[in-house]
């Protein structure tokens, strides 16, 4: 997985480029209504496809997380496509308890298509695990019913001719620089539009009185003082960017490159037991642990799934997301109970059209992450992201897609 240069890292991340549905002219639409609603279980015993890979690799040089870069990547801070119109309102709070979502993960999946030249998918997510097992029963709701979520997808796209980068590739050693500056971002998340200013310095910015709150207790009840008789003019920030904004928070997530290989590079013999000794979705268990585990299962189905998807898994065990937008390659679901059917993926809210399954996001990530194995803390089977299959054009600058989350069930805990 190693890249011999940091060019070539960009080019082959460009490899991920898919083609336009414009362009298949052969191709028959599929109806979605005209198929079975789970399509996931006629095809068990056909050869699947290989997916492409995501993997976690610390950056070599913190400007390869930057934004003109266009990475994939983890944790952090995002980098957003275009700095300037960033998703607002109550776009960017959980739709559970309100608060700001923070920064999963992107991944950049340009389509060979003049309005897609650029093109960067987002995932946030509450914090809080009562907020996604109550973002389960959300998700199961159709029209008219509107959903309130605590995990959120957002897409946005660019041109090759836009405001905010060269039209040529970028160089990717370090010399690369944006058009511009972008929106002033909160000074504690770093992540969200700082509409917000302190009343006290006015200087401090923030996304919402919940972050602003958290940095008053913080720091800021001390450091305001100092900025109130500072020289530090406020019109000094009419703009900022990913690589000069300092972030107060100390809850954001460790950040990481996300770098992509074929699965089919990985070798399928790979015997059992090496598999489980180098798993980072077993942690480093034994044997006795994952058969303990397994026999939680409610029946044949979740442990038909669980052995599938540990089989799939055991080829590149630190995966951490698999592409499968314009190929035949599908989901892996952990476990058979929470699949949706193709009914419960909704239309395109902006064009009415289909969704398609673009990624899915494994539960090796939260090791990576650091997420605490407690009662309370965030856990996962998987997240699969579905966006929309034309990649919709419009005055949005981001675009709310569509995130189904798999849990395990109450009983199952795998870390």
């Amino acid at each position: 997985m190693d890249m011999d240069t940091d060019t070539d890292a960009f080019v082959k991340l460009k490899g991920v480029r898919i083609s336009s549905l414009d362009d298949d002219d052969d191709q028959e639409p599929v109806n979605i209504d005209d198929e079975d609603e789970n399509d996931d279980d006629d095809d068990d015993d056909e050869e699947p496809e290989p997916a492409t890979l995501g993997f976690f690799e610390k950056p070599k040089d913190e400007w390869m997380l930057y934004r003109q870069c266009f990475p994939s990547k983890a944790g952090g801070v995002p980098a957003w496509l275009d700095p300037v119109n960033l998703p607002s309102g109550r776009s960017f709070m959980c739709g559970i308890c309100g608060e700001p979502l923070q920064f999963l993960l992107q991944v950049y999946a340009p389509i060979e298509k003049e309005s897609t030249f650029h093109r960067m998918l987002y995932v946030f997510m509450c914090l809080s695990m009562k907020c996604l097992l109550r973002d389960q029963h959300e998700q199961w709701k159709r029209l008219p019913e509107k959903p309130s979520r605590s995990v959120k997808v957002f897409r946005c796209q660019l041109p090759r001719i836009n405001p905010f980068y060269s039209s040529e590739p970028p160089k990717c050693d370090g010399s690369d620089k944006p058009s511009g500056s972008g929106a002033v971002l909160c000074d504690w998340c770093g992540t969200w539009k700082g509409d917000k200013l302190c009343s006290s310095c006015r200087i401090g910015r923030y996304c919402s009185e919940k972050h602003q709150s958290m940095h008053w207790r913080s720091d800021h009840k001390i450091t305001c003082q100092q900025l109130k008789i500072s020289s530090v003019c406020a019109s000094n920030r009419m703009g900022t960017s990913v690589e000069s904004h300092k972030v107060a928070s100390n809850t954001l997530w460790p950040e990481f490159s996300i770098i992509i290989d074929d699965e089919s590079e990985y070798n399928t013999d790979m015997c059992e037991g090496n598999a489980l000794a180098t798993s980072l979705i077993s942690r480093n268990k034994n044997d006795e642990t994952m058969d303990s585990l397994l026999g939680i299962f409610q029946g044949d189905d979740d442990k038909k799934s669980w052995a599938y998807f540990q089989e799939r898994i055991a080829k590149a065990p630190e995966q951490v997301l698999r592409y499968y937008r314009n190929t035949s390659a599908r989901p892996i679901w952990p476990v058979s109970s929470g699949r949706p059917s193709k009914l419960d993926i909704p239309k395109c809210s902006y064009c009415g059209g289909s969704l398609c399954c673009e990624f899915q996001i494994l539960p090796q990530l939260l090791y990576y992450l650091g997420v605490d194995n407690e009662a309370d803390s965030l856990d996962w089977a998987t997240i699969v992201v579905y966006a929309c299959e034309a990649s919709c054009e419009g005055s949005v600058a981001y675009k709310e897609e569509y995130a189904w989350v798999q849990l395990y069930s109450s009983s199952t805990t795998l870390r």
